[in-house]
């Protein structure tokens, strides 16, 4: 059965993610080192994760497997659950893929090195409404083809 896993301290569409997981019934598991509360969401598994660095990314890759869905903003998150065989979105909806996580990778260890130089500064532009509409269908679409719903 298909389950949503979120990499939660930082994700902006984490009520979006409730929307579809209700929409479809699947289990979502909001993974956190500072806590979340699914405020009554009977489909919600909280799980709280240590303070440590990656201790969020290590118990996602740990439970993920082929046919799950990731959220996550994480580029080395997004390429472990690739390869457990998951559909993995971005939180604008960017789907990350076997064919597409190495160029990903490399774009993120190139703008990390630009940054440490002073070569550009500050981080992309906030999420406004069409992001969070894009990550909806895209969220709607990986579901879809996960569950082998006709649709998507």
């Amino acid at each position: 059965m298909t389950e949503i896993y979120v990499d939660a301290d930082a994700c902006p569409v984490k009520d979006e993610v409730l929307r579809v997981a209700e929409r479809h019934r699947l289990r979502v598991h909001m993974v956190s080192n500072q806590g979340y509360n699914p405020r009554g969401h009977a489909l919600v598994n909280p799980v709280m994760v240590p303070p440590t660095p990656d201790a969020a990314d290590d118990w996602i890759a740990e439970h993920i497997g082929a046919g799950d869905v990731a959220v996550t903003a994480d580029i080395p998150l997004a390429d472990r659950c690739v390869k457990a065989g998951a559909a993995v979105l971005g939180p604008t909806g960017k789907p990350f893929t076997a064919e597409n996580i190495g160029a990903v990778l490399a774009t993120r260890d190139l703008m990390a090195h630009l940054r440490e130089t002073g070569e550009i500064r500050g981080g992309g532009r906030a999420m406004d409404r069409r992001d969070k509409s894009r990550f909806l269908e895209a969220l709607e679409s990986a579901v879809r083809r996960a569950t082998g719903k006709a649709g998507g």
